[in-house]
């Protein structure tokens, strides 16, 4: 019986900061800022810019006979050019709507 008593003063303890901890984490998430309303910090432009530029230079060291050296520079040129799409593509999407 007296296992029983402290066994239970355990689970009580943990029962309770359980809900301890979810409570905190759901007052959290409640009051967070939304995904959404995050500002959009990237220069397209910029990006496209360098994307050509990644692009030149990739031509050029295949000209000189460095192909590994132009894959990896194409590789970058294409990273370049999906982040420069991805901004592109949340920034179109972050306007609010028309009808509002």
């Amino acid at each position: 019986m007296r296992h029983a008593t402290s066994l239970r003063r355990t689970l009580t303890a943990v029962l309770a900061t359980t809900l301890l901890a979810g409570g905190v984490l759901l007052g959290q998430t409640a009051t967070a800022e939304p995904a959404s309303a995050a500002t959009i910090s990237c220069n397209i432009d910029k990006l496209r810019a360098d994307a050509r530029k990644e692009r030149d230079r990739a031509n050029q060291l295949k000209r000189l006979g460095a192909t590994t050296e132009a894959r990896k520079a194409i590789a970058r040129a294409d990273a370049l050019e999906r982040r420069a799409k991805q901004c592109a593509d949340a920034e179109n999407n972050s306007r609010p709507p028309l009808w509002k």
